[in-house]
C-alpha cells in the first residue's frame, strides 16, 4: 500500500555530491523528509529515492550542506501526467473518459438473481421490470427494501427477497415458499375402482374391505376395495354385521392388455429454398432496439425469419444489456414430397410407446409389446398391442349407501 501511494505521489531519484554528503542526511532526519533505499556511490557521492514534492527542501538544505543535488531519475502519477502538459485533447479526453467511467459506473448493467429453484428467473426479473428495475436503470435511485415488498406481493411463491447493489450488478437473491405436505383426506366415503380391463395379480389393501383377489378378471370401473367396511360379530354370537364408510386406500395390480393407434400422412410439404435472402442488423442497448442497417421489407410470399443474436458478456459470464442481432429472410416455394413410411412408422412407435409408459406409470412393466402397420386414408396408421403389468386403482366417491346397521 505504502508503494502504491509512492507512485500516485511520484518518486525522485537523486545523486547528492559533496565533501560531507552525510550532512545533507542529517539535516533530512531532523526536517522529518522521507528517503530511502541509499547507496554511497563512493565516500563523497549517494544516492537515495525520495517524494517529488520534497525537491524544493532539499535543494535549500543542500545549501546548507554544501552539497550539490542531481534528479537522475523520476517516476509516478505525476510525472506520467507531465508528458501529456500540451496534449490538451488527450487530457480532455481522460478528463471525459474519467467523468464518464463515474457517471455510467451507477447505472445497473447486469441483474443476477440467485436461490430460486422453482420459480423461474425470468418471472423474477419480468416482475422487478414492471417496478421499473431493469438494465440501464439509475441504481442509486432505487428504493430496494420497498421494490423487494412490492414484489414479494407480486410473486406468491417467495416468502423472502433482498435486492443489493455492487457497483453496475444488482443482486436479487430470494427465498422460495415451504410447500405445505400434502394432507391425506380421510374423510368420506371412496371406493378404489379399477381404470382398465385386466387380470389381478397382487392386492395390498390398506383401508377398506378387498372385493377381489390374485386371478379375478375385472372390468373397468369395477370397485377393486371398497369404501364401506364390514365389521362381523363375535364368534358365536347372534349379533348381526355392522357396516361403516371410510376412505378406501390400497394398491391393486393387475395383467393388462392395451391397443394404441397412431396416424401420419404418407404426404408432406416441404420448402424448396430459392436462394433469395435478405438481412437486417440492429443494436439492442439497454432494451431499446436501432436499426444498423438492412431492408426491412420483405415481397415474397413465403420465407423463413431467421433471427441471431450476439450477446455481450463479461469475463465472469455476467450478460450485458447490449447485443448485436441479425434477422435473415430466406424465401422458399412448397413441395409436396412422400415421406419415407419406414422413418414414420419408426416415428410412430415411439411415440405410442411413450404414450404407453405415461398410462402405466413409472411402476408399471410393459412385458410384451407388438406392432402392425398399414396405409388407409392417405395416412399410415401404426397400431400397438402391448401386454403390460400395472397398478390399476383408482379412488371414486362411493354412492353413499350403505347397509342398515340394526
Amino acid at each position: 500500500m505504502r508503494k502504491l501511494m509512492n507512485l500516485v505521489r511520484g518518486m525522485v531519484t537523486i545523486r547528492v555530491e559533496g565533501l560531507f554528503p552525510e550532512r545533507l542526511i542529517n539535516l533530512c532526519a531532523q526536517e522529518n523528509i522521507d528517503f530511502w533505499a541509499m547507496e554511497w556511490l563512493d565516500e563523497h557521492t549517494v544516492r537515495f529515492v525520495a517524494r517529488r514534492r520534497a525537491l524544493s527542501r532539499l535543494a535549500v538544505l543542500s545549501q546548507k550542506a554544501g552539497c550539490t543535488v542531481e534528479r537522475e531519475a523520476s517516476r509516478g502519477l505525476p510525472d506520467f501526467l507531465s508528458r501529456f502538459r500540451t496534449r490538451y485533447a488527450f487530457l480532455a479526453g481522460l478528463v471525459f473518459a474519467l467523468c464518464a467511467v463515474g457517471f455510467l459506473s451507477r447505472f445497473v448493467l447486469t441483474i443476477e438473481v440467485k436461490g430460486n429453484e422453482r420459480v423461474p428467473t425470468a418471472v423474477i426479473l419480468s416482475q422487478l421490470r414492471q417496478l421499473g428495475v431493469y438494465p440501464g436503470v439509475y441504481g442509486p435511485s432505487l428504493e430496494r427494501k420497498q421494490l423487494a415488498q412490492e414484489a414479494l406481493l407480486a410473486l406468491d411463491d417467495l416468502s423472502w427477497m433482498a435486492l443489493n447493489l455492487h457497483g453496475t450488478r444488482l443482486e436479487v437473491i430470494v427465498r422460495e415458499v415451504i410447500e405445505t405436505p400434502e394432507r391425506l383426506d380421510e374423510s368420506g366415503l371412496f371406493d378404489i375402482v379399477s381404470k382398465a380391463d385386466g387380470v389381478i395379480t397382487h392386492v395390498e389393501p390398506e383401508q377398506g374391505d378387498a372385493m377381489v383377489q390374485e386371478g379375478d378378471v375385472v372390468a373397468k370401473g369395477d370397485i377393486l376395495i371398497s369404501g364401506t367396511v364390514t365389521m362381523e360379530p363375535p364368534k358365536y354370537s347372534d349379533l348381526p354385521n355392522r357396516y361403516y364408510p371410510t376412505h378406501a386406500r390400497g394398491r391393486v395390480w393387475a395383467r393388462t392388455w392395451r391397443v394404441l393407434t397412431a396416424a401420419i400422412p404418407v404426404e408432406t410439404t416441404v420448402k424448396d429454398y430459392t436462394g433469395g435472402e435478405t438481412s437486417v442488423w440492429s443494436l439492442n442497448f439497454f432494451g431499446r432496439r436501432v436499426k444498423i442497417f438492412g431492408k426491412t421489407s420483405i415481397s415474397w410470399a413465403m420465407y423463413d425469419k431467421i433471427t441471431t443474436v450476439h450477446q455481450a458478456a463479461l469475463p465472469g459470464g455476467a450478460r450485458l444489456p447490449l447485443s448485436l442481432s441479425q434477422e435473415t429472410a430466406r424465401e422458399y416455394q412448397p413441395r409436396t414430397l412422400e415421406v419415407d413410411q419406414a422413418a414414420a412408422q419408426s416415428l410412430l412407435e415411439a411415440q405410442l410407446l411413450k404414450q404407453l409408459e405415461t398410462l402405466i406409470s413409472e411402476d408399471g412393466e410393459v412385458e410384451t409389446a407388438q406392432f402392425s402397420a398399414r396405409v388407409t386414408g392417405g395416412a399410415l396408421e401404426v397400431t400397438l398391442t402391448a401386454q403390460c403389468l400395472e397398478e390399476i386403482g383408482a379412488e371414486r366417491p362411493g354412492t353413499g349407501e350403505l347397509p342398515e346397521n340394526p
